[in-house]
């Protein structure tokens, strides 16, 4: 079943224009990854997935709804959550403060208890982090808080916007094996990441964004056999 649908949006700052006609899908139960360069459009689409933006043009629909009118505290509500580039969290507060305040909306909130149990099961450092100021942890600790706040939020769509950025190796493998763990839950992601590897490695499917546009789209597996994507993506 598709649980989003993209269609034909334009979106812009001001007079410059980031996306044009672009559209997708992605269906339930399924990781998707969102690929490119720099100013693509890739951040600028889940800005206006999650309502932070406004499409001048097009439509985007959740569950068959539209949403693209609704304001973001509305799409939360109904299942989208974005978990932003840079983790966005409270610096002062502890990690058990920064996840219950991602079960805000009123379903979550009744459920808080037995989803931090399931978050703490997935994630367990950060059990062992509970009562530690958020601005003390590691990169990597921060990222794994920063995705447990989106898990409070119940999302019926999880989108991660470059979830590995600024972190090591070995951490960057932490951080996709937690995502691959939600992704079995039956969570639907749609991913946005520059580690191209890695992403598709996760994902069913991909779409490969070019100045604002769709340029390729398809399995994932195809994709990383793509030659345009292994030269310009994989440097091979």
């Amino acid at each position: 079943m598709t649980l989003l649908s993209v269609e034909h949006i334009d979106v812009a700052y001001g007079d410059v224009q980031v996306i044009n006609d672009l559209s997708l899908t992605v269906e339930e139960g399924e990781v998707v990854s969102i690929i490119g360069g720099n100013g693509a459009g890739k951040s600028t689409l889940l800005k206006t997935i999650s309502g932070l933006m406004a499409p001048s043009a097009g439509s985007i629909f959740f569950r068959g709804e539209p949403i693209h009118n609704l304001p973001p505290e509305r799409i939360v509500e109904r299942g989208i959550v974005h978990v932003p580039e840079g983790r966005r969290l409270f610096s002062l507060m502890t990690v058990a403060e920064n996840l219950l305040i991602g079960a805000y909306t009123p379903r979550a909130y009744k459920a808080r208890d037995n989803t931090l149990r399931q978050v703490h099961a997935l994630l367990p450092r950060l059990l062992e982090r509970e009562g530690q100021m958020a601005m003390t942890l590691s990169g990597g600790e921060q990222q794994m808080v920063a995705i447990g706040r989106g898990l409070m939020a119940l999302p019926g769509l999880l989108m991660l916007d470059e979830p590995s950025l600024g972190l090591a190796p070995i951490l960057v493998k932490s951080i996709f094996d937690t995502l691959r763990k939600i992704a079995d839950t039956g969570t639907t992601v749609l991913l946005v990441e520059q580690d191209v590897n890695h992403s598709l490695r996760l994902s069913d499917r991909g779409y490969v964004l070019e100045h604002g546009r769709v340029a390729l789209a398809g399995e994932a597996a195809q994709l990383l056999e793509n030659p345009h994507i292994k030269s310009a993506y994989l440097g091979i």
